[in-house]
């Protein structure tokens, strides 16, 4: 299994994944979903790639990198790091985002994958802890997020906050 950073390489597989992946599955969005291979290249895939090292963008965008995780050539998830909190990502959604391809949930991808992804926000985050936000009704990441070291540090009405110590 690996995780391999957004590229025109995998542009094929990433386009399919990312235009079938709901607009809003379990708190992730995905303002893609449904559009076209063509738009996918032009202007959705350039886009992604420069939320890395972004340009000209408002005072509270967090550079975001995205990830895609291949088990024997399939893509089967995909992950995103941002790479430092705000105020409203602290309290919110946190430093990662994640989902996994339906036929493919139940198999230990998302444990894996959320392994490799702290592996890379070790090297990215300055806070001392990776944040993330799970739906209280998403048992399974909340499962897949204490396996790679996750504590349930507070809870609002819908989620738990959970925290991974950053080993940078």
């Amino acid at each position: 299994m690996e995780l391999r950073k957004i590229n025109t390489e995998d542009a094929k597989a990433q386009w399919e994944y990312t235009t079938t992946l709901p607009t809003d599955e379990n708190g992730l969005t995905n303002p893609y979903n449904g559009v076209s291979y063509d738009e996918y290249i032009e202007k959705v895939m350039p886009t992604l790639i420069s939320y890395e090292h972004p340009v000209n963008m408002p005072d509270w965008f967090v550079p975001e990198t995205y990830y895609y995780l291949w088990d024997e050539g399939r893509l089967v998830g995909e992950f995103r790091i941002r790479h430092h909190l705000t105020d409203a990502l602290r309290n919110g959604a946190g430093h990662i985002g994640y989902s996994i391809k339906r036929a493919e949930r139940g198999k230990g991808y998302g444990t894996e994958g959320l392994r490799l992804t702290v592996r890379e926000a070790n090297k990215i985050v300055p806070e001392e802890e990776i944040y993330l936000r799970v739906n209280k009704d998403n048992i399974a990441s909340l499962k897949v997020m204490q396996k790679n070291g996750g504590k349930i540090v507070g809870d609002d009405e819908g989620h738990f906050f959970v925290r991974i110590p950053n080993h940078k």
